[in-house]
């Protein structure tokens, strides 16, 4: 896969945009394959989910 796919995903990852699951599967990897790159790039491992935040408080764009 290409580097773009991955840096997006390590962006989205980080941002808590994706899932882990997800952000493996938008550039072609294994969760195991996604989780080494990620440690690569200095990504540390996230507990929480994607949307996981209080829905009272609306979602940023920014």
């Amino acid at each position: 896969m290409s580097s773009h796919s991955l840096t997006s995903a390590l962006t989205l990852y980080r941002s808590g945009t994706l899932t882990l699951t997800q952000a493996a599967a938008h550039c072609g990897r294994s969760e195991t394959e996604f989780q080494l790159a990620a440690a690569g790039h200095g990504a540390e491992r996230r507990e929480s989910v994607a949307g996981d935040r209080d829905p009272a408080t609306p979602a940023r764009a920014d």
